[in-house]
Protein backbone atom coordinates (compact mmCIF):
# COMPACT_ATOMS: atom_id res chain seq x y z
CA UNK A 1 0.00 0.00 0.00
CA UNK A 2 1.63 3.08 -0.90
CA UNK A 3 0.05 5.51 2.16
CA UNK A 4 1.47 2.56 4.40
CA UNK A 5 3.22 4.23 7.65
CA UNK A 6 2.94 7.16 5.17
CA UNK A 7 2.67 10.76 7.34
CA UNK A 8 -0.20 13.26 5.91
CA UNK A 9 -1.33 15.94 7.78
CA UNK A 10 -4.94 17.46 7.08
CA UNK A 11 -5.15 21.12 7.85
CA UNK A 12 -8.80 21.50 9.13
CA UNK A 13 -11.07 19.00 11.21
CA UNK A 14 -14.70 20.52 9.35
CA UNK A 15 -16.65 17.64 7.51
CA UNK A 16 -14.55 16.97 4.47
CA UNK A 17 -11.51 17.32 6.98
CA UNK A 18 -12.68 14.54 9.22
CA UNK A 19 -14.04 12.19 6.76
CA UNK A 20 -11.00 12.63 4.11
CA UNK A 21 -8.79 11.67 8.16
CA UNK A 22 -10.92 8.46 8.04
CA UNK A 23 -10.00 7.42 4.60
CA UNK A 24 -6.43 7.91 4.34
CA UNK A 25 -6.38 5.80 8.34
CA UNK A 26 -8.08 2.79 6.10
CA UNK A 27 -5.17 3.42 3.91
CA UNK A 28 -2.70 2.70 6.27
CA UNK A 29 -1.37 6.34 6.17
CA UNK A 30 -0.43 8.31 9.62
CA UNK A 31 -3.03 11.05 9.64
CA UNK A 32 -2.93 14.25 12.00
CA UNK A 33 -5.57 17.01 11.50
CA UNK A 34 -4.78 20.18 12.49
CA UNK A 35 -7.86 22.68 13.70
CA UNK A 36 -8.00 26.11 14.55
CA UNK A 37 -10.99 25.95 16.86
CA UNK A 38 -11.74 24.40 19.53
CA UNK A 39 -12.98 20.92 19.88
CA UNK A 40 -16.57 21.61 18.93
CA UNK A 41 -17.63 18.22 21.15
CA UNK A 42 -16.89 20.11 24.07
CA UNK A 43 -17.43 23.58 23.20
CA UNK A 44 -20.63 24.15 21.27
CA UNK A 45 -19.65 27.76 20.45
CA UNK A 46 -16.58 26.40 18.28
CA UNK A 47 -18.53 24.85 15.87
CA UNK A 48 -18.51 27.81 13.35
CA UNK A 49 -21.91 28.11 10.98
CA UNK A 50 -25.02 26.15 12.17
CA UNK A 51 -26.73 26.12 8.73
CA UNK A 52 -28.69 23.05 8.16
CA UNK A 53 -27.09 20.87 5.70
CA UNK A 54 -29.24 18.65 2.93
CA UNK A 55 -27.47 15.06 2.90
CA UNK A 56 -28.16 13.15 0.19
CA UNK A 57 -27.12 10.52 -2.45
CA UNK A 58 -23.21 11.16 -3.01
CA UNK A 59 -22.77 11.90 0.32
CA UNK A 60 -24.65 9.24 1.72
CA UNK A 61 -22.57 6.48 -0.50
CA UNK A 62 -19.46 8.42 1.23
CA UNK A 63 -20.35 7.47 4.24
CA UNK A 64 -21.27 4.41 4.06
CA UNK A 65 -18.21 3.21 2.75
CA UNK A 66 -16.53 3.67 5.96
CA UNK A 67 -19.36 2.57 7.93
CA UNK A 68 -21.07 5.55 9.42
CA UNK A 69 -24.09 5.54 7.20
CA UNK A 70 -26.73 4.46 9.60
CA UNK A 71 -25.31 6.43 12.56
CA UNK A 72 -25.68 9.32 10.52
CA UNK A 73 -29.18 8.56 9.10
CA UNK A 74 -30.28 8.43 12.56
CA UNK A 75 -30.07 11.78 13.51
CA UNK A 76 -31.57 12.76 9.80
CA UNK A 77 -34.80 14.13 9.41
CA UNK A 78 -36.06 12.39 5.64
CA UNK A 79 -37.58 15.44 3.58
CA UNK A 80 -39.30 13.99 0.35
CA UNK A 81 -40.86 17.12 -0.84
CA UNK A 82 -40.59 20.32 -1.55
CA UNK A 83 -43.74 22.40 0.28
CA UNK A 84 -44.12 26.08 -1.31
CA UNK A 85 -45.73 29.07 0.44
CA UNK A 86 -47.46 31.88 -1.54
CA UNK A 87 -47.55 35.27 -0.21
CA UNK A 88 -51.41 34.22 0.19
CA UNK A 89 -50.96 31.64 2.11
CA UNK A 90 -51.54 28.78 -0.18
CA UNK A 91 -49.46 25.79 -0.22
CA UNK A 92 -47.93 23.27 -3.09
CA UNK A 93 -45.81 20.60 -2.87
CA UNK A 94 -43.29 19.11 -5.45
CA UNK A 95 -41.82 15.63 -4.64
CA UNK A 96 -37.93 15.90 -5.01
CA UNK A 97 -38.20 12.18 -7.12
CA UNK A 98 -39.91 8.91 -6.96
CA UNK A 99 -41.99 8.42 -3.30
CA UNK A 100 -39.39 6.87 -1.94
CA UNK A 101 -36.61 9.36 -2.26
CA UNK A 102 -35.32 12.08 0.24
CA UNK A 103 -32.82 14.12 1.34
CA UNK A 104 -31.89 14.46 4.78
CA UNK A 105 -32.19 17.50 6.97
CA UNK A 106 -28.89 17.42 9.60
CA UNK A 107 -26.82 19.91 11.81
CA UNK A 108 -23.44 20.26 10.62
CA UNK A 109 -22.25 19.89 14.32
CA UNK A 110 -24.06 16.53 14.70
CA UNK A 111 -22.55 15.06 11.58
CA UNK A 112 -18.99 16.60 12.22
CA UNK A 113 -19.23 15.42 16.07
CA UNK A 114 -19.75 11.84 14.45
CA UNK A 115 -16.89 11.86 11.81
CA UNK A 116 -14.16 13.15 14.80
CA UNK A 117 -15.43 10.35 17.02
CA UNK A 118 -14.46 8.11 13.90
CA UNK A 119 -11.45 9.20 12.81
CA UNK A 120 -9.87 9.37 16.54
CA UNK A 121 -11.24 5.38 17.07
CA UNK A 122 -9.22 4.86 13.61
CA UNK A 123 -6.07 6.51 15.11
CA UNK A 124 -5.95 9.82 13.73
CA UNK A 125 -4.23 12.69 15.63
CA UNK A 126 -6.81 15.52 16.21
CA UNK A 127 -5.12 18.53 17.87
CA UNK A 128 -7.50 21.44 18.26
CA UNK A 129 -6.65 25.17 18.76
CA UNK A 130 -3.95 24.88 16.07
CA UNK A 131 -3.77 27.69 13.88
CA UNK A 132 -1.86 26.97 10.81
CA UNK A 133 0.21 30.48 10.22
CA UNK A 134 2.59 29.52 7.17
CA UNK A 135 3.91 26.33 5.22
CA UNK A 136 7.21 25.35 3.54
CA UNK A 137 6.08 23.62 0.32
CA UNK A 138 10.20 22.22 -0.08
CA UNK A 139 9.91 20.57 2.91
CA UNK A 140 5.88 19.93 3.02
CA UNK A 141 6.37 22.19 6.62
CA UNK A 142 3.57 23.59 8.80
CA UNK A 143 3.79 26.61 11.15
CA UNK A 144 1.95 27.09 13.57
CA UNK A 145 0.87 29.64 16.63
CA UNK A 146 1.87 27.60 19.19
CA UNK A 147 3.61 24.15 18.15
CA UNK A 148 6.95 23.96 17.11
CA UNK A 149 7.22 22.91 12.36
CA UNK A 150 6.04 19.93 11.70
CA UNK A 151 7.16 18.05 8.43
CA UNK A 152 4.71 15.47 6.74
CA UNK A 153 5.03 13.43 3.20
CA UNK A 154 1.80 14.96 2.37
CA UNK A 155 -0.88 18.20 2.95
CA UNK A 156 -4.18 18.39 2.13
CA UNK A 157 -5.62 21.53 3.09
CA UNK A 158 -9.58 20.63 4.27
CA UNK A 159 -9.87 24.24 5.90
CA UNK A 160 -12.79 25.84 3.83
CA UNK A 161 -13.35 28.94 2.06
CA UNK A 162 -11.30 31.13 3.86
CA UNK A 163 -8.37 28.29 3.35
CA UNK A 164 -4.93 29.45 4.92
CA UNK A 165 -3.55 26.52 2.46
CA UNK A 166 -4.78 28.22 -0.55
CA UNK A 167 -3.64 31.58 -0.11
CA UNK A 168 -0.36 30.57 0.92
CA UNK A 169 -0.62 28.82 -2.36
CA UNK A 170 -1.37 31.54 -3.93
CA UNK A 171 1.37 34.11 -2.60
CA UNK A 172 3.86 31.31 -3.37
CA UNK A 173 2.62 30.15 -7.29
CA UNK A 174 0.43 32.91 -7.99
CA UNK A 175 -2.25 30.72 -8.08
CA UNK A 176 -5.57 32.17 -10.12
CA UNK A 177 -8.14 32.75 -7.71
CA UNK A 178 -11.68 33.49 -7.78
CA UNK A 179 -13.06 34.66 -4.44
CA UNK A 180 -16.76 36.14 -5.21
CA UNK A 181 -19.60 36.87 -3.12
CA UNK A 182 -22.97 37.17 -4.55
CA UNK A 183 -25.76 40.11 -3.34
CA UNK A 184 -27.48 38.18 -0.82
CA UNK A 185 -26.52 37.01 2.55
CA UNK A 186 -28.55 34.60 4.98
CA UNK A 187 -29.59 34.67 8.68
CA UNK A 188 -30.96 32.15 10.32
CA UNK A 189 -34.28 31.44 12.81
CA UNK A 190 -35.92 28.97 14.73
CA UNK A 191 -39.35 27.54 14.32
CA UNK A 192 -39.88 26.55 17.99
CA UNK A 193 -41.81 22.85 18.22
CA UNK A 194 -45.38 23.50 20.12
CA UNK A 195 -46.02 22.63 23.61
CA UNK A 196 -45.77 18.75 23.43
CA UNK A 197 -42.93 18.90 21.40
CA UNK A 198 -44.38 18.42 17.94
CA UNK A 199 -43.61 20.18 14.39
CA UNK A 200 -45.92 22.78 13.36
CA UNK A 201 -45.68 22.13 10.07
CA UNK A 202 -44.95 19.06 7.96
CA UNK A 203 -41.64 17.69 9.05
CA UNK A 204 -41.62 15.28 5.82
CA UNK A 205 -40.77 17.94 3.79
CA UNK A 206 -38.35 21.13 2.85
CA UNK A 207 -40.44 24.36 3.20
CA UNK A 208 -39.93 27.23 0.51
CA UNK A 209 -41.34 30.82 0.72
CA UNK A 210 -40.03 31.93 -2.63
CA UNK A 211 -40.80 35.69 -3.27
CA UNK A 212 -38.78 36.37 -6.33
CA UNK A 213 -35.72 38.31 -5.18
CA UNK A 214 -35.31 36.82 -1.62
CA UNK A 215 -36.80 33.77 0.21
CA UNK A 216 -37.03 31.82 3.40
CA UNK A 217 -36.12 27.67 3.61
CA UNK A 218 -37.05 25.42 6.57
CA UNK A 219 -35.56 22.20 6.96
CA UNK A 220 -36.87 20.09 10.14
CA UNK A 221 -34.71 19.13 13.08
CA UNK A 222 -35.37 16.42 15.62
CA UNK A 223 -37.29 17.74 18.74
CA UNK A 224 -40.36 19.32 16.77
CA UNK A 225 -37.85 22.74 15.98
CA UNK A 226 -37.27 24.11 12.04
CA UNK A 227 -34.09 25.66 10.93
CA UNK A 228 -35.05 28.34 8.80
CA UNK A 229 -32.89 30.67 6.55
CA UNK A 230 -33.60 33.90 5.33
CA UNK A 231 -32.01 33.99 2.13
CA UNK A 232 -32.01 38.44 1.46
CA UNK A 233 -30.22 40.71 -0.92
CA UNK A 234 -27.29 42.59 1.42
CA UNK A 235 -28.67 45.86 -0.48
CA UNK A 236 -31.23 47.54 -2.17
CA UNK A 237 -35.04 47.65 -2.31
CA UNK A 238 -36.14 44.38 -0.40
CA UNK A 239 -33.05 43.78 1.35
CA UNK A 240 -30.64 43.55 5.25
CA UNK A 241 -30.01 46.85 4.53
CA UNK A 242 -33.18 48.49 5.16
CA UNK A 243 -34.59 46.05 8.18
CA UNK A 244 -32.77 48.20 11.16
CA UNK A 245 -35.58 48.27 13.44
CA UNK A 246 -38.54 46.14 15.08
CA UNK A 247 -41.10 48.22 13.15
CA UNK A 248 -39.33 47.80 9.89
CA UNK A 249 -39.29 44.10 10.64
CA UNK A 250 -42.65 43.13 11.56
CA UNK A 251 -44.26 44.99 8.75
CA UNK A 252 -42.03 43.35 6.09
CA UNK A 253 -42.52 39.92 7.62
CA UNK A 254 -46.64 40.17 8.25
CA UNK A 255 -46.62 41.74 4.58
CA UNK A 256 -44.35 39.18 2.52
CA UNK A 257 -44.49 36.17 5.36
CA UNK A 258 -47.62 36.06 6.92
CA UNK A 259 -48.19 32.60 7.72
CA UNK A 260 -44.63 32.25 8.81
CA UNK A 261 -44.47 35.16 11.23
CA UNK A 262 -47.61 33.89 13.65
CA UNK A 263 -44.62 30.44 13.76
CA UNK A 264 -41.90 32.40 15.61
CA UNK A 265 -43.13 34.30 18.43
CA UNK A 266 -39.55 35.81 18.92
CA UNK A 267 -38.95 36.58 15.81
CA UNK A 268 -37.29 40.43 16.53
CA UNK A 269 -35.32 39.06 19.15
CA UNK A 270 -34.21 35.89 16.80
CA UNK A 271 -33.22 38.61 14.18
CA UNK A 272 -31.35 41.13 15.45
CA UNK A 273 -29.16 38.52 17.78
CA UNK A 274 -28.13 36.13 15.08
CA UNK A 275 -25.68 37.04 12.44
CA UNK A 276 -25.63 37.81 9.43
CA UNK A 277 -23.48 35.83 7.05
CA UNK A 278 -22.24 36.52 3.51
CA UNK A 279 -22.50 33.73 0.40
CA UNK A 280 -20.65 33.56 -2.18
CA UNK A 281 -18.61 30.23 -3.77
CA UNK A 282 -14.21 30.23 -4.64
CA UNK A 283 -12.46 28.97 -7.89
CA UNK A 284 -9.12 28.10 -8.18
CA UNK A 285 -7.11 26.94 -11.37
CA UNK A 286 -4.61 24.44 -9.55
CA UNK A 287 -5.21 22.37 -6.26
CA UNK A 288 -2.08 20.65 -5.89
CA UNK A 289 1.64 22.15 -5.61
CA UNK A 290 4.31 20.08 -4.67
CA UNK A 291 3.17 17.81 -2.28
CA UNK A 292 0.21 19.76 -0.81
CA UNK A 293 -3.01 20.09 -2.16
CA UNK A 294 -6.67 21.50 -1.73
CA UNK A 295 -10.00 19.75 -1.52
CA UNK A 296 -13.70 20.65 -0.37
CA UNK A 297 -14.33 24.06 0.25
CA UNK A 298 -11.18 25.39 0.21
CA UNK A 299 -11.34 24.56 -3.77
CA UNK A 300 -14.38 24.61 -4.60
CA UNK A 301 -16.98 26.50 -2.09
CA UNK A 302 -19.96 27.16 -3.07
CA UNK A 303 -23.55 28.75 -2.44
CA UNK A 304 -25.94 26.29 -0.81
CA UNK A 305 -28.92 26.46 -3.48
CA UNK A 306 -28.46 22.93 -4.55
CA UNK A 307 -27.53 21.35 -0.84
CA UNK A 308 -24.13 20.08 -2.44
CA UNK A 309 -21.59 21.48 -1.04
CA UNK A 310 -21.28 18.93 1.66
CA UNK A 311 -22.26 16.21 -0.57
CA UNK A 312 -19.49 16.86 -3.61
CA UNK A 313 -16.74 17.31 -0.46
CA UNK A 314 -17.93 14.02 0.51
CA UNK A 315 -17.75 12.79 -2.76
CA UNK A 316 -14.37 14.14 -2.82
CA UNK A 317 -13.34 11.98 -0.72
CA UNK A 318 -14.97 8.75 -1.83
CA UNK A 319 -13.80 9.35 -5.59
CA UNK A 320 -9.95 10.51 -4.25
CA UNK A 321 -10.07 7.10 -2.31
CA UNK A 322 -10.74 5.01 -5.18
CA UNK A 323 -8.52 6.76 -7.02
CA UNK A 324 -6.00 6.23 -4.90
CA UNK A 325 -6.03 2.71 -3.23
CA UNK A 326 -4.52 1.00 -5.60
CA UNK A 327 -0.56 2.55 -5.89
CA UNK A 328 1.78 0.52 -6.03
CA UNK A 329 4.15 3.68 -4.92
CA UNK A 330 4.74 6.93 -3.47
CA UNK A 331 4.78 8.40 -7.31
CA UNK A 332 2.17 6.57 -8.47
CA UNK A 333 0.21 8.53 -6.04
CA UNK A 334 1.24 11.97 -6.98
CA UNK A 335 0.24 11.44 -10.51
CA UNK A 336 -3.03 10.11 -9.58
CA UNK A 337 -3.22 12.46 -6.99
CA UNK A 338 -2.71 15.27 -9.68
CA UNK A 339 -4.73 13.39 -12.55
CA UNK A 340 -7.83 12.88 -10.21
CA UNK A 341 -7.82 17.09 -9.12
CA UNK A 342 -8.03 18.04 -12.64
CA UNK A 343 -10.69 15.77 -13.56
CA UNK A 344 -12.61 17.00 -10.33
CA UNK A 345 -12.39 20.18 -11.14
CA UNK A 346 -14.45 20.44 -14.29
CA UNK A 347 -17.40 18.38 -12.35
CA UNK A 348 -16.88 21.25 -9.18
CA UNK A 349 -16.96 24.27 -11.42
CA UNK A 350 -20.39 22.82 -12.82
CA UNK A 351 -21.24 22.15 -9.39
CA UNK A 352 -21.22 25.90 -8.64
CA UNK A 353 -22.83 26.59 -11.53
CA UNK A 354 -25.82 24.46 -10.72
CA UNK A 355 -26.15 26.01 -7.65
CA UNK A 356 -25.90 29.61 -8.48
CA UNK A 357 -29.47 28.18 -11.12
CA UNK A 358 -30.97 26.33 -8.25
CA UNK A 359 -31.33 30.07 -6.68
CA UNK A 360 -33.17 30.79 -9.39
CA UNK A 361 -35.23 28.49 -9.39
CA UNK A 362 -35.98 28.27 -5.36
CA UNK A 363 -36.80 31.98 -4.83
CA UNK A 364 -38.70 32.85 -8.45
CA UNK A 365 -39.46 29.42 -10.37
CA UNK A 366 -41.25 27.16 -7.69
CA UNK A 367 -43.94 29.90 -7.76
CA UNK A 368 -44.28 29.90 -11.13
CA UNK A 369 -47.52 28.04 -12.21
CA UNK A 370 -45.59 27.12 -15.30
CA UNK A 371 -42.61 26.06 -14.15
CA UNK A 372 -44.12 23.51 -11.63
CA UNK A 373 -46.13 21.92 -14.48
CA UNK A 374 -43.08 22.26 -16.14
CA UNK A 375 -41.68 19.55 -13.16
CA UNK A 376 -45.23 17.66 -13.72
CA UNK A 377 -44.14 16.93 -17.83
CA UNK A 378 -40.73 15.55 -17.15
CA UNK A 379 -41.66 13.54 -13.63
CA UNK A 380 -44.43 11.65 -15.55
CA UNK A 381 -42.08 11.43 -18.56
CA UNK A 382 -38.95 10.50 -16.38
CA UNK A 383 -41.89 7.72 -14.76
CA UNK A 384 -42.49 6.41 -18.21
CA UNK A 385 -38.89 6.33 -19.58
CA UNK A 386 -36.38 6.06 -17.06
CA UNK A 387 -33.67 5.25 -19.63
CA UNK A 388 -34.34 8.08 -21.96
CA UNK A 389 -34.95 11.25 -19.11
CA UNK A 390 -34.09 11.47 -15.79
CA UNK A 391 -34.89 15.67 -14.11
CA UNK A 392 -31.77 17.31 -13.70
CA UNK A 393 -32.68 17.66 -9.91
CA UNK A 394 -32.49 13.57 -9.95
CA UNK A 395 -29.05 13.59 -11.77
CA UNK A 396 -27.57 16.06 -8.88
CA UNK A 397 -29.34 14.44 -5.98
CA UNK A 398 -29.96 10.69 -6.54
CA UNK A 399 -26.93 9.65 -8.59
CA UNK A 400 -23.63 9.94 -8.94
CA UNK A 401 -23.81 10.92 -12.48
CA UNK A 402 -20.94 13.51 -13.20
CA UNK A 403 -22.03 17.20 -12.08
CA UNK A 404 -20.59 18.04 -15.56
CA UNK A 405 -22.48 15.45 -17.29
CA UNK A 406 -26.03 16.49 -15.43
CA UNK A 407 -25.38 19.70 -16.71
CA UNK A 408 -25.11 19.25 -20.08
CA UNK A 409 -27.68 17.24 -20.24
CA UNK A 410 -29.84 19.18 -17.82
CA UNK A 411 -29.52 22.03 -20.52
CA UNK A 412 -30.51 19.57 -23.48
CA UNK A 413 -33.46 18.94 -21.41
CA UNK A 414 -34.74 22.32 -20.28
CA UNK A 415 -34.44 23.56 -24.20
CA UNK A 416 -36.70 20.77 -25.10
CA UNK A 417 -39.37 21.27 -22.28
CA UNK A 418 -39.38 25.12 -23.19
CA UNK A 419 -40.79 24.04 -26.70
CA UNK A 420 -43.22 22.04 -24.78
CA UNK A 421 -44.36 24.29 -22.40
CA UNK A 422 -45.52 26.10 -25.22
CA UNK A 423 -47.65 23.95 -26.78
CA UNK A 424 -51.32 25.04 -27.00
CA UNK A 425 -53.71 23.86 -24.64
CA UNK A 426 -50.64 22.34 -22.60
CA UNK A 427 -52.86 23.21 -19.65
CA UNK A 428 -55.16 20.11 -20.82
CA UNK A 429 -53.05 18.11 -22.85
CA UNK A 430 -49.99 17.60 -20.39
CA UNK A 431 -50.45 13.94 -19.73
CA UNK A 432 -51.46 12.92 -23.12
CA UNK A 433 -49.56 10.65 -25.24
CA UNK A 434 -49.01 13.66 -28.22
CA UNK A 435 -46.79 15.35 -25.64
CA UNK A 436 -44.88 12.00 -24.63
CA UNK A 437 -44.63 11.80 -28.41
CA UNK A 438 -43.24 15.23 -28.73
CA UNK A 439 -40.82 15.28 -26.43
CA UNK A 440 -39.17 11.36 -27.61
CA UNK A 441 -39.16 13.19 -31.14
CA UNK A 442 -36.67 15.87 -29.44
CA UNK A 443 -34.08 13.18 -28.06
Amino acid sequence: MSLKDKKIAIVGAGLVGSLLSIYFSKLGAKVSVFERRNDMRKDVESAGRSINLALSDRGIKALEEVGVKEEVLSITMPMYKRIMHSIEGDLTEQDYGKKSQAIYSVGRRDINCILMNLAERKGVDILFSKQCLDIKFDTTTLHFKDLDPLSFDFIFGADGAGSIVRKKMKNKFALKTEERFIDCGYKELTIPSDAEGNHVISSDALHIWPRGSYMIIALPNLGGTFTCTLFFPMEGKNSFSLLTNEKELLNFFNTNFSDLTPLIPDLSEQYFRNPLSPLGLVRSNSWLEGNIALIGDSCHATVPFYGQGMNCGFEDCFLLNETVKECDSINTFKVKLDAFLKKRKIDTDAMQDLSLYNFIVMRDKTADKKFLLQKKIEALFSEKHPDKWLPLYSMVTFSDIKYSDALRIGQKQNSIMKKIIETPNINAIWNSKEIEERILSYL
